[in-house]
């Protein structure tokens, strides 16, 4: 089984993470060790909140560099939820914005939708080649909860990624996949069998 540390930074749904994870067939530990999240065959970076709050918490825990390491090394790393905004350059909220990973082009700004958060099952769009998404059914639905996300598509395509997306409102990213940086907007965890099929797509990449 591979073996897979969920990173414990103060944020996400670290538990339920493990579980599906666990049922998805890997060896889980949820730990906010450096030296095991850099040794791990595979990293999960959570994250729920505030991009801000978040962030920080990646910075007190001096993991950003970490993960940073593990991707120029060709060591794959799967974002969540916020875990995913805070890969991007930055995040801007309610008018402030917060310097992120930089580890992918662009920023993370408000949905553009009447009605936010986004919260409850949506399709999603695969990218052509998508390997999260493969064998995935055309219609698959995913639970997201979120009043924010990245939107430049095209900005992540130039830049080599797999861009699967989803509408609320108008387009947004809902799914990046760049060489050994895997990442979703949306929860695969609490997604029930579709999330179950991808997490079992990314640990098939280890």
């Amino acid at each position: 089984m591979p073996a897979v540390v969920v990173l414990d930074y103060g944020s996400g749904n670290l538990r339920s993470a493990q579980r599906a994870l666990v049922r998805a067939g890997a060896e889980v530990t949820v730990t906010a060790d450096l030296a095991a999240a850099a040794a791990a065959d595979g990293l999960v970076v959570p994250g729920v909140g505030a991009y801000a709050a978040c962030m920080a918490g990646i910075e007190a825990l001096g993991a950003g560099p970490v993960i940073a390491e593990r991707v120029a090394a060709g060591r794959p790393v799967l974002g969540i939820c916020v875990g995913m905004q805070i890969l991007f350059e930055y995040g801007e909220e309610h008018g402030v914005v917060t310097k992120g990973l930089g580890l992918l082009p662009g920023g993370v700004t408000r949905l553009a939708a009447q009605r936010v958060p986004h919260m409850g099952w949506n399709t999603v769009e695969p990218a052509p080649g998508s390997v999260l998404f493969a064998g995935l059914p055309d219609q698959a639905r995913f639970y997201f909860v979120h009043s924010y996300a990245a939107a430049d598509r095209q900005l992540l395509a130039g830049a080599g990624a797999r861009v699967s997306t989803a509408t609320h409102g108008g387009r947004f990213v809902a799914g990046v996949e760049r060489g050994v940086l895997s990442a979703a907007q949306f929860h695969p965890e609490k997604s029930a069998d579709p999330g179950a099929a991808l997490l079992r797509n990314w640990l098939g990449t280890l």
